[in-house]
């Protein structure tokens, strides 16, 4: 039998007291739980108060720009009225509180594991630990047609959601089950980390091998020791997800700077270390590596050559060069040495032992080059200029083919059309590409089927 909170403080059975401590942890556990699943990565505002959860974030998806909802309880412009299953719902779901089907880049695909007690945890957070914003995001999702059919993602969902509870594997450890749990669930690093299949679902038999991501790739954090993160240690791991460098070894750009910036870094130690126990005992994929010359890594050019020297450039801008090694003087040498050495602090990381420059693809490379990087760490904060502002497609493809054949010794022999295919996002997946023409085999399937059955009856 349950009872209200006003009748059991009446009866004298629980003091007012202990349920106003109860209902505060409840809300400060929900608020960690909301910072594990990086809640704010998307949701939060995009005015210059950068308001919590007000949402209006603009997510490049391959089918057009997804924006984030508010999600604070504001009952006019977001969740205020919103009950717990229907919170519930919505986040394990993807079926906001209207009917109205939500598009997968929310993640509820992996928040259907969430257990009834983080749920409720979450939804006392958001409903009392989050002000209200009362406001509606700026734009609002527009795509295409046939994927603004909404209630397409019922269809969808049957395929791939099932919105069940989290099971641990029978026989896991406790630690290694939990480290799962988060990994999976609230931290869902399957949404970046696994490839997708031809309708955009996450391909399960390559589970964490790798993915395309906007530009970017999420690499391989399989224990493969080739391809993967296999010759990780656990502690490099940890460090990697509190700070979101390793020296010698890796630093965060991209999707991930911002997931170690709003979320891992403000995790328990205890959580971190089960997320990297269980990381490292995923079973090994093999992917594509870097097609690393044969041959000797290329002498390096001498710089002292090719200095052109600030007077006669002051900027980037005032040079049409497509020399990578003039590039790579003006733009990077300063801070990565001549000879990609970085620092001795590690501030500036080298480039000649560095996933970035030794991947499989030049993606994160390019696109850390021209977006830059900004990143909040648990021990500094790291910024990057992006020179895409600066260095045309061209620019940025010669000082991208000099770090990787001169610091991996790997030759793309990237052009400026490589670099601008990478930047707006990389090639477009099976159902783009080829949705009119599903679009119009399904009409003649359809009319067929009419056919048979007018056939059928006239007979």
């Amino acid at each position: 039998m349950k009872f209200s909170s006003t009748l059991l403080v009446a009866a004298g059975l629980v003091s007012a007291s202990v349920l106003a401590d109860d209902n505060q942890n409840l809300v400060a556990k929900g608020q960690y739980l909301a910072t594990a699943a990086d809640c704010a990565a998307c949701h939060n505002g995009t005015d210059e108060q950068q308001s919590p959860f007000a949402g209006g974030y603009s997510i490049d998806s391959p089918m057009g720009k997804i924006i984030a909802s508010n999600i604070t309880p504001s009952k006019q412009f977001g969740i205020g009225n919103y009950t717990e299953q229907q919170f519930a719902d919505a986040v394990r779901k993807g079926v906001a509180a209207d009917g109205t089907h939500l598009y997968p880049a929310m993640p509820y695909t992996a928040y259907q594991g969430l257990t009834d007690a983080d749920v409720k945890a979450l939804y006392a957070y958001f409903m009392q630990g989050v002000e209200p914003v009362d406001k509606a995001p700026a734009e609002q999702t527009e795509l295409s047609f046939p994927f603004n059919v909404r209630a397409a993602m019922a269809g969808w969902n049957l395929l791939f959601a099932d919105a069940k509870p989290f099971e641990a594997p029978q026989g896991m450890p406790a630690d290694i089950a939990h480290g799962k749990y988060l990994t999976d669930v609230l931290a869902h690093c399957g949404t970046c980390h696994t490839p997708r299949n031809a309708l955009m679902a996450e391909d399960n038999n390559q589970y964490l091998a790798g993915a395309a991501l906007g530009g970017w790739e999420a690499p391989n954090i399989t224990s493969d020791k080739t391809t993967g993160i296999g010759n990780w240690s656990q502690q490099q791991l940890e460090q990697y997800l509190k700070t979101g460098s390793v020296p010698n070894l890796s630093q965060a750009g991209g999707p991930m700077a911002e997931a170690v910036e709003h979320s891992f870094r403000f995790l328990t130690d205890e959580d971190i270390r089960d997320i990297a126990a269980y990381i490292k005992q995923v079973p090994a994929i093999k992917t594509a590596a870097a097609n690393v010359r044969s041959t000797a890594t290329p002498k390096l050019t001498d710089i002292n050559q090719v200095i052109t020297g600030q007077g006669e450039q002051k900027t980037l801008a005032d040079s049409s060069t497509v020399d990578g090694a003039k590039l790579y003087d003006s733009a990077c040498a300063s801070c990565h040495g001549r000879n990609g050495q970085g620092t001795a602090d590690h501030f500036y990381p080298s480039l000649t032992s560095n996933t970035a420059v030794t991947a499989a693809l030049p993606n994160n490379l390019v696109m850390t080059i021209s977006h830059g990087l900004s990143r909040k760490g648990n021990d500094v904060d790291v910024l990057m200029p992006a020179f895409g502002r600066d260095m045309t497609d061209a620019q940025i493809a010669a000082v991208s083919n000099y770090v990787r054949l001169h610091f991996g010794n790997i030759d793309d022999g990237l052009t400026g059309k490589d670099v601008a295919n990478i930047t707006s996002g990389g090639p477009a997946p099976f159902i783009v590409r080829y949705i009119n023409l599903l679009m119009a085999l399904g009409v003649i399937i359809v009319l067929l089927m009419l056919f048979v059955i007018f056939r059928r009856k006239k007979h």
